[in-house]
């Protein structure tokens, strides 16, 4: 079997974007819609962050500097094939041209799906699929230019195309993208996720070190995303806890944004099952992606132990243990969930053994089970989705 770490396989890299960091960073985005020739952008934003009030904050700022701005809150906490097409419809009527992507994942994935199909009719939104080829004949002129703007520190969406839907068709979760549709520039505020309640600053957390993690342990040659992975890991798991516990806290707002942008960095390496499982549990029972993610975590660290214990040092020393031992890694990262209080099963959240079978075989699907470190069975996924439903963790 080739080695996948070698330094003599070929490898395709990808590095990250403009970026505006800091606490007020949002203020420069007048300048970046001028910079990106942007005179009628449109915020494109998730059902949760609609009503928050830097959002009319925005809209008044562009407004008042000339530059019209519409506004598309309809994205679900999902997000759907359906609220983006009604997103791409909201972009036309506005005559827009470009998009502000702005919120939690969902507004981000939303707002840069919305700019795949918003302003040219030769291909339909899963023409765009991870999974198919890409569609040939695009350039960046065919998508407008999009700012994406978090106001959580999770899910590292801001820095590449690639966005998370559910088919509402299939019933599934499943990837669009292009690759020339990246976002021109992010902008990093911590202010924007102080009003983030303490569940979903864990619950969002979490979601980052479980990138940062899974990347780290996919199997390919990257020392990019690697050391994006790891050092995303030392900035969250030492600031989550204040983070969660003090939500005014700026220093500790600002590490865990800075480390969920270098984790979503790190997964352009790919992620693992505890993503293929999450998805797919998501799109059956809508829950929340980082909180089903936390509470899968451990038992795919247990299917996976044979084969990351041999790269276990450097996470070890990113998370400050006194040792790289599995069980010294396994442990810690079960206390830390507990401390964060998440639940330890996922019938917690409603999920039924009777759904077993047609999950596991949805995520043998996923382009995450792909680059997981061990390879799997639908049976295999079988037995993880049912201990996760008992017990994941003691």
């Amino acid at each position: 079997m080739q080695n996948t770490l070698s330094a003599l396989n070929p490898q395709k890299w990808t590095v990250p974007l403009p970026m505006e960091y800091g606490p007020g960073a949002r203020r420069q985005l007048v300048e970046l819609c001028r910079e990106f020739n942007i005179s009628r952008p449109i915020i494109i934003t998730d059902q949760g962050s609609l009503n928050l009030p830097f959002v009319g904050e925005m809209q008044r700022s562009l407004t008042d500097a000339g530059l019209a701005c519409g506004l598309y809150g309809g994205i679900e906490p999902n997000p759907t094939d359906t609220s983006v097409i009604a997103g791409a419809a909201a972009f036309r009527e506005w005559r827009a041209d470009g998009v502000i992507a702005l919120g939690g994942g969902s507004g981000l994935d939303g707002g840069k799906a919305v700019a795949l199909i918003a302003q040219q009719q030769r291909c339909d939104l899963w023409a765009f699929d991870f999974d198919q080829p890409v569609p040939i004949g695009f350039g960046s002129a065919d998508f407008p230019p999009v700012i994406t703007i978090p106001t959580t520190a999770g899910t590292g969406a801001e820095t590449e195309s690639t966005a998370m839907l559910t088919d509402t068709a299939r019933g599934i979760k499943g990837c669009v993208w292009h690759p020339r549709a990246r976002p021109s520039a992010v902008i990093l505020d911590p202010e924007l996720t102080q009003s983030l309640p303490a569940n979903l600053t864990a619950w969002t957390g979490c979601d980052a070190i479980i990138h940062a993690l899974e990347a780290y342990f996919v199997p390919s040659f990257n020392p990019l995303s690697d050391g994006a992975a790891l050092q995303a890991l030392s900035l969250l798991w030492t600031s989550i806890d204040t983070a969660v516990a003090q939500g005014q806290n700026l220093e500790a707002r600002g590490k865990m944004l800075i480390g969920s942008c270098l984790a979503g960095v790190g997964f352009l390496k790919g992620l693992g099952l505890v993503h293929a499982l999450s998805h797919m549990v998501g799109a059956t029972y809508n829950t929340h992606h980082g909180l089903t993610n936390a509470i899968i975590l451990p038992v795919v660290l247990r299917f996976n132990q044979t084969d990351i214990s041999p790269r276990l040092t450097p996470v070890a020393q990113a998370l400050g243990l006194p040792d790289a031992g599995f069980e010294t890694f396994y442990t810690a990262i079960c206390a830390k969930l507990d401390h964060l209080n998440i639940p330890k099963s996922l019938s917690a959240l409603g999920v039924q053994h009777a759904d077993i079978g047609v999950i596991a075989r949805k995520s043998m699907g996923d382009p995450a089970r792909l680059t997981n470190p061990r390879d799997s069975s639908v049976e295999q996924l079988e037995q993880l989705l049912a201990q996760a439903i008992d017990k994941a963790r003691d």
